[in-house]
C-alpha cells in the first residue's frame, strides 16, 4: 500500500533540503509489487490531484466497466480484455475464463514437450526458436526474452523474423546454419493477413525447403480461430495451433499466448510473469490517487504534456537488460495514444512520443541534448536496484563497483537534467526478474488505459496503421500494373512518365519512379539512360518476364 501526504512546492525547487522533502512526499511505495514511483521531479501544483478529481473519476469507472465487460473499443464493437488473462477469475463469461486456462495449460504442455524431446524436428530435439511475428507480436516477446533470458541455461535460444526485409531473414538463417532441423517455428498473426508476417512464413517455408527439411514439421501457430494462418496450419499439418481472441489487442497481448508461449519455450517462468502483471493489475484498480502508481503516472504525463502531447517520452533504463524497453513502450503508448479524433468525433492530434536507449550509455549520447537543448520532453527513468545476481566485484578501493558508478550516473543525470529545468519521472525496482518485468507492462498497459480516458480518446483501435498498410497495398498493386503494361509492350522500354499515362496513374508518377528504381537495384528491371534522370527507360529483363505471368 502507498503512503503520500499533500505537497506544499510546486515551482523548480533548488533548495536540496526542500527537494528532500519533496522527494519524501511524493514518492509512493507499493511494496506489494516491488516498486516506487518517484513525482519529485514534476512540478505540479499543490492541488494538482485534486483538480483532476472529476476526470479521474471517471477514468477509474471506465477502466472498471472495460474489466467487467463492457464494448471499450467502440469503433471495432470489441471488449478490451488483456487483464483477464493473467486473473481469468475476472472474465466476463465462462466461455472466456475457460479460454485462457485452456490456453495456459496447453502451452505449459506444449513447452514440456518440446523440452523433454517428445516433440522434435527433423534434427532431433528442439534447441531454437524462430519467431516469425511484427509489431505486438515481436515487440513483447523481444523485450521479455532479452530481459530474462540466461544464456547458457535457457531451454532454447530465439531469433525473430520481425521485418520484411530479405537480407535481415537472409541473416537470421545464415546463422542458424544446420541447426534449421532443430528449430522450431512460431508464426504470430490475429487477424492471420498480416502482410510482414506472412512473407517471413514463407521465405521460411523455402529456408526449410532448401535445406531438405519439411516446414510443416516444425511449425505452430498463434492465430485467431478461422483465420487465413489458422486454415494453413489445420490444413498443413502444423505442430499446433494456440488461440488469439478479438478482444486482445496487438499491443497488449505479452501476457497471451503471444508472449508466453515464446517464454515458457525459452524456459521462463511465466507463472511468475503472470503474477506481477495480476498483482500491478489489484494495485492499480484502487480508487485513491494516492495509492494508484498507474493512475499517477497517467497524470504525471498528463502535466508534462499539457495533456495534449506537447513534449516527448524519454525512457532511460539504467539496466542493460531493459535495454528494449523503450521499444515496446513506443507502439504500447504511440499506437493506442496517437489519435486524430477522440470519443466525441472532435479532431484533437492526440499522442505522446516515445524514445530512449539504456544509461549509462546516455551520458555519451543524447543527454547533452536533454540538458542544453530543445525542451521538448520529459524523461522517466527506470531503476533497478540489484546489481547482479551473485557475488560482487569491485573496482575501486575494495569499495565501489561498476553498478555504483551505473547508480552515480542515474543519479547525477537526474540532478544535472533537473537543474536545468528539465522534469523527470523516476521508476524503481528492486530486480529483473518475471514478476517485476510483469509489473512494468501492467503498470504502462494501465497508465495508458486511464490517460486515454483522462483525455477521451480510444486506446484500443488503430486508424492510422490501418492506413498505412492500405497505402503499402496500393504500391504493390501499381507494381503489378507497371509488370503488366511491360508485358504487354513485349520489351519495348517505357519511361516513368510513359508508364504513368499507360497505367492510368499520372497522381502516382513519383510512386512509379521509386518501384522502377527498386526494381532495376535488385535485377528485375533494365535501365537504358535517357538524358536526364527522369528520361531513363525502364523495361523487363527475359528473366523477369519469363517468370511473371498475367494470369
Amino acid at each position: 500500500m502507498a503512503a503520500e501526504c499533500v505537497c506544499s512546492t510546486h515551482h523548480m525547487e533548488t533548495d536540496a533540503l526542500k527537494l528532500w522533502q519533496r522527494y519524501k512526499v511524493r514518492t509512493t511505495f507499493h511494496d506489494e509489487i516491488g516498486l516506487t514511483l518517484d513525482l519529485s521531479r514534476v512540478d505540479f501544483p499543490d492541488d494538482f490531484f485534486t483538480s483532476k478529481q472529476e476526470a479521474v473519476d471517471k477514468a477509474f469507472a471506465a477502466m472498471a466497466e472495460l474489466e467487467e465487460g463492457a464494448i471499450a473499443n467502440p469503433d471495432e464493437n470489441r471488449m478490451v480484455g488483456h487483464y483477464w488473462l493473467r486473473n481469468s477469475a475476472l472474465a466476463p463469461s465462462d466461455k472466456i475464463r475457460d479460454q485462457i486456462d485452456s490456453s495456459i495449460s496447453a502451452i505449459k504442455e506444449f513447452a514440456d514437450e518440446i523440452h523433454s524431446g517428445k516433440i522434435g524436428g527433423s534434427g532431433g530435439s528442439f534447441e531454437n526458436l524462430l519467431i516469425i511475428g511484427v509489431g505486438g507480436s515481436a515487440l513483447g516477446p523481444q523485450f521479455v526474452s532479452h530481459a530474462l533470458g540466461q544464456p547458457g541455461q535457457d531451454r532454447m535460444k530465439l531469433w525473430f523474423f520481425d521485418n520484411t526485409d530479405p537480407n535481415g531473414i537472409d541473416k537470421d538463417i545464415e546463422e542458424i546454419g544446420d541447426s534449421l532441423g532443430k528449430t522450431l517455428a512460431i508464426v504470430i498473426s490475429k487477424s492471420g493477413g498480416t502482410k510482414e508476417t506472412r512473407n517471413g512464413m514463407l521465405e521460411a517455408k523455402a529456408a526449410y525447403e532448401r535445406a531438405g527439411l519439411n516446414f510443416e514439421e516444425h511449425a505452430c501457430a498463434v492465430t485467431g480461430a478461422g483465420s487465413k494462418l489458422d486454415e494453413i496450419a489445420q490444413r498443413d499439418g502444423w505442430l499446433k495451433s494456440f488461440p488469439m481472441w478479438d478482444w486482445v489487442g496487438g499491443r497488449t497481448s505479452e501476457t497471451s499466448a503471444v508472449g508466453l508461449l515464446p517464454a515458457a519455450l525459452q524456459g521462463l517462468d511465466i507463472d511468475q510473469l503472470l503474477a506481477g502483471a495480476a498483482a500491478c493489475d489489484k494495485e492499480t484498480r484502487q480508487t485513491d490517487i494516492k495509492f494508484n502508481p498507474a493512475m499517477r503516472l497517467a497524470l504525471a504525463w498528463g502535466h508534462n504534456c499539457n495533456d495534449k502531447g506537447k513534449r516527448d517520452m524519454v525512457i532511460l533504463p539504467y539496466k542493460d537488460r531493459l535495454e528494449l524497453f523503450s521499444r515496446y513502450l513506443q507502439q504500447l503508448i504511440m499506437e493506442s495514444l496517437g489519435k486524430e479524433k477522440d470519443l466525441d468525433g472532435n479532431v484533437v492530434n492526440q499522442g505522446i512520443a516515445v524514445y530512449g536507449n539504456k544509461g549509462s550509455t546516455d551520458q555519451h549520447a543524447y543527454i547533452q541534448q536533454l540538458r542544453d537543448g530543445v525542451h521538448n520532453f520529459f524523461v522517466t527513468f527506470i531503476e533497478v536496484l540489484e546489481e547482479r545476481p551473485g557475488e560482487l566485484f569491485h573496482v575501486e578501493h575494495e569499495a565501489i563497483t561498476s553498478g555504483d558508478y551505473l547508480s552515480g550516473f542515474f543519479q547525477g543525470t537526474r540532478k544535472a537534467l533537473y537543474e536545468n529545468g528539465r522534469e523527470s519521472i523516476t521508476i524503481t525496482i528492486k530486480d529483473v526478474s518475471a514478476f517485476s518485468i510483469g509489473v512494468l507492462i501492467a503498470l504502462y498497459e494501465r497508465a495508458v488505459g486511464f490517460y486515454a480516458s483522462l483525455v477521451n480518446i480510444n486506446a484500443y483501435h488503430q486508424p492510422g496503421v490501418e492506413a498505412g498498410k492500405k497505402a503499402a497495398e496500393r504500391v504493390l498493386e501499381v507494381q503489378m500494373d507497371i509488370f503488366e503494361c511491360l508485358m504487354r509492350r513485349d520489351g519495348h522500354p517505357m519511361t516513368v512518365d510513359d508508364l504513368a499515362m499507360e497505367t492510368q496513374s499520372v497522381d502516382e508518377v513519383e510512386t512509379i519512379y521509386k518501384i522502377c528504381e527498386h526494381l532495376t537495384a535488385n535485377g528485375r528491371m533494365a535501365k537504358i539512360e535517357g538524358d536526364g534522370r527522369f528520361d531513363s527507360q525502364y523495361t523487363l529483363p527475359m528473366s523477369e518476364s519469363n517468370e511473371f505471368s498475367l494470369s
